[in-house]
């Protein structure tokens, strides 16, 4: 059976489905962004370009060449790279629906029919063999499902966005791993600064005792001095073992973030080298610009474009699809010792079909569609918001760690003089040794608290360029905030 042409039918199906196309009205999400920070200053700001590398800004060789190694062999990299990897074939897979597809199709048979025919009751059945017959076809076969109203494209558009979205996704734990490795790293050095001040106090305490056991034996002391010593001693000796499991367990930390085994680093990282004193600049970024840097805000950025396309897929499903077929081949039979015969086949075809009732299953769909764009355009906003505030709180918490640092700094010295002056009045026998006591207490736990404060400066450094999505730079976005017409 040949079918060469449309059947007038389908021709003003066509024509009357075209004038009910349905029609996507597109509007942006708003989003109320400020002209600037409130607690920082243009003169305070770098080059943007600062962004991709900042933690070189630290001017640490060993600190850039973990964060090296972290981004080559990374698991949470090789997770979030191998999603984007799978999201982007399931685009192709999206957009192949937009084509023909064409198949080949053979088969082949033979047959030999024997029929009985049984004639006066107690003969035997005369038999009819008929001539063996070998049967051969083959050809191929295409179906094109026509995108009359967008369905099929607005899915692949979905596709696409989320494609887009898994490299965010990959972008995002870019940036949290620098954060993490920057973190880890700069925490373990001030520990390792907080045990080289406890083990100077040690042995400052340490010699003070023996200093008080020679007074004793000759004379010039008394036991009680002696035990106040060795309280002091044992208890900031006592500290020791816990500040070392501190950084150990900062060493493991950064062995898994490299990938690697928790002690592989121990050796490397045990010798104690000083705290970065050099620190990045600010980034130069406005409020602006972070949704063309933080990748989490561009994450829900692509949520909204898949969203609206998918509510525009949605819609789709309510109007008619056409469907056209098309195949050709051909096909043999050979009877006995006959020739062949052969022929060729080809068929042309067209189907349309509409939904009349499907139980508001269509309908639901698109009602669920809508909700989830409803969803992502205000987890949009949301997530706008947190990236401001996570930029503010980490101005504040830098502009305070600087400020904490700057008052532990002066107070170390007066401790230090205190001491002095304490120690002095002791040996003239002019004070008594509870004053030095206190003395020590207070230097001690006056470098301990410098220590960390000057950690927690370079810290919050890292929470600022964390905050703008530091360790990447952003290309121009093609992605659009559309929403699907409601």
């Amino acid at each position: 059976m040949n079918t060469r042409y449309l059947t007038p039918l389908t021709l003003l199906s066509l024509a009357w489905l075209s004038a009910c196309t349905p029609t996507r009205v597109g509007d942006q999400v708003a989003l109320n962004s400020p002209a600037k920070w409130k607690h920082v200053s243009n003169a305070q700001t770098a080059e943007t370009a600062d962004l991709k590398t900042w933690w070189q800004g630290f001017n640490d060789p060993l600190l850039n060449e973990l964060i090296d190694r972290a981004l080559l062999a990374n698991h949470d990299l090789k997770i979030a790279t191998a999603r984007a990897r799978e999201a982007n074939a399931m685009v192709t897979i999206a957009e192949s629906a937009l084509y023909p597809s064409i198949d080949f199709f053979t088969s082949g048979g033979r047959e030999k029919r024997i029929d009985r025919i049984v004639g006066v009751p107690g003969a035997q059945g005369i038999e009819l063999i008929a001539p063996t017959a070998d049967a051969v076809s083959g050809g191929l076969a295409a179906r094109w499902e026509i995108d009359l109203f967008g369905g099929r494209h607005l899915a692949a558009e979905a596709a696409a966005a989320q494609a887009e979205g898994s490299g965010e996704a990959l972008h995002a734990a870019q940036v949290g791993l620098l954060a993490q490795v920057a973190t880890n790293y700069l925490e373990l050095r001030g520990v390792q600064q907080r045990i080289g001040i406890l083990q100077k106090n040690i042995d400052l305490q340490r010699e003070r005792l023996r200093a008080l056991q020679s007074f004793y034996r000759a004379g010039l002391g008394n036991e009680a001095d002696i035990a106040r010593q060795q309280t002091l001693l044992h208890g900031t000796e006592a500290t020791l073992p816990m500040l070392s499991n501190a950084a150990k367990n900062l060493i493991h930390r950064l062995g898994v973030l490299l990938g690697e085994q928790p002690e592989s680093l121990e050796n490397r990282l045990s010798v104690v080298v000083p705290m970065p004193k050099e620190a990045p600049n600010l980034p130069g970024l406005l409020p602006s610009d972070l949704l063309a840097q933080r990748p989490d805000l561009r994450f829900a950025q692509t949520e909204v474009s898949a969203a609206a396309a998918s509510l525009g897929s949605a819609r789709a499903d309510l109007f008619p699809k056409l469907v056209l077929s098309a195949s050709g081949g051909f096909g043999s039979l050979a009877v006995g010792g006959f020739p062949s015969l052969a022929e060729s086949v080809y068929a042309l075809g067209s189907g349309l079909t509409a939904p009349i009732f499907n139980a508001g299953r269509i309908r639901a769909h698109i009602s669920a569609a809508d909700a989830r764009l409803e969803q992502v355009a205000a987890n949009y906003e949301k997530t706008f918001l947190l990236a401001m505030e996570d930029v503010e709180n980490a101005f504040v918490a830098r502009q305070s760690a600087l400020e904490h640092f700057e008052r532990l700094t002066q107070a170390e010295a007066a401790a230090e003089k205190a001491y002095r002056l304490a120690d002095a009045l002791y040996r003239r026998g002019a004070g008594d040794y509870l004053a030095v006591l206190d003395a020590q207490r207070g230097m001690l736990a006056v470098n301990d608290e410098r220590a960390k404060a000057e950690t927690a400066t370079r810290v919050a450094m890292v929470a600022i360029y964390r905050a703008f999505g530091g360790g990447w730079i952003a290309e121009p976005s093609a992605i659009r905030i559309d929403q699907a017409n409601r």
